[in-house]
């Protein structure tokens, strides 16, 4: 099959090339700067949010449509000039991926919209499933509800769509792992905040086998929890992680630490949700990694 994938040369995207071309799949890249990178066989990369680019030329065909593009929530503290554009890069590559949809002559069968698990609020008591109702009334709730709006409009053209809730996702040299780990390896980590928020993990590997399920299961629409089946507390990761990298989990880190370190961002680590793949699960995908321990040895093994 052909499959476009926007922000498909970012930490997600770039392991969901991997994934879709070990199953023999075409993967059409969308970059503002195609000249950028060396071709390579199975891949093509394709002009769009540019002057003169005419990506639904190269896009006849496609079966799906996967949207990952966005500035990192990650990339720094959350001033108000950052959440605007953490905010207005999603709206506008959304957008623009609904137009190169309504140009094209033979529509995808889905689109596949890139969302977060922040669209539920933090809680240390409740656990989340794609039925539940409740929604975060934060920076990153609110800006996961209006990228997953923005995405339903495809449905209008008849298009499958699902909207894929990533949960923390655990990577060697990107992500949060990196960060979180750093301390461990100055042999200084510990207990972040209380320990008692949880955290609702996936492995890099696992993230890019579940965007490749959605996309080849027509029975899967709307919210879809891309998280691991077995959610973790901060403290039981950090246990963990320790064991793992070979390092003592002792010098806990408080959490006025992180806000004045991080400021709004620290609720990240500081804060905390539940989340259970019911969807995945009940159709059938099997996580490699559904356990944290065997995650973290992949990773650092």
């Amino acid at each position: 099959m052909k499959i476009a994938i926007t922000g498909g040369t970012g930490f997600v995207g770039s392991a969901l090339t991997e994934e879709l071309l070990s199953h023999q799949h075409e993967v059409m890249i969308l970059t503002r700067n195609p000249d950028k990178y060396e071709a390579r066989p199975g891949v093509t990369y394709v002009k769009w949010l540019s002057d003169g680019a005419r990506p639904e030329e190269t896009l006849e065909g496609i079966h799906a449509f996967i949207n990952l593009a966005g500035e990192s929530i990650n990339s720094g503290r959350w001033t108000d000039e950052r959440k605007k554009r953490i905010i207005n890069s999603r709206i506008h590559s959304t957008q623009e991926v609904i137009n190169i949809i309504k140009a094209l002559n033979e529509k995808p069968a889905c689109l596949i919209n890139a969302s977060a698990i922040g669209y539920y609020p933090s809680s240390k008591s409740d656990t989340y499933t794609e039925t539940s109702t409740e929604t975060a009334d934060n920076f990153l709730g609110e800006t996961v509800q209006i990228w997953e709006k923005e995405a339903a409009k495809a449905t209008q053209l008849g298009i499958r769509v699902a909207y894929t809730r990533f949960g923390i996702i655990l990577g060697k040299d990107e992500g949060a792992l990196p960060r979180i780990a750093l301390p461990y390896k100055m042999f200084v980590g510990g207990t972040v905040g209380s320990g008692e928020q949880w955290m609702s993990w996936i492995h890099i590997k696992d993230i890019a086998r579940a965007v490749h399920f959605v996309a080849d299961t027509d029975g899967i629409a709307g919210p879809v929890n891309v998280t691991a089946p077995s959610p973790v507390t901060m403290k039981e990761f950090g246990k963990t992680l320790g064991s793992v990298m070979g390092r003592p989990h002792w010098i806990p880190v408080p959490s006025l630490a992180l806000k004045v370190a991080m400021g709004e961002m620290s609720s990240l680590v500081l804060e905390g949700q539940k989340v259970l793949p019911n969807v995945l699960l009940e159709n059938g995908f099997k996580f490699q990694y559904p356990e944290l321990k065997g995650a973290l040895k992949d990773i650092y093994h």
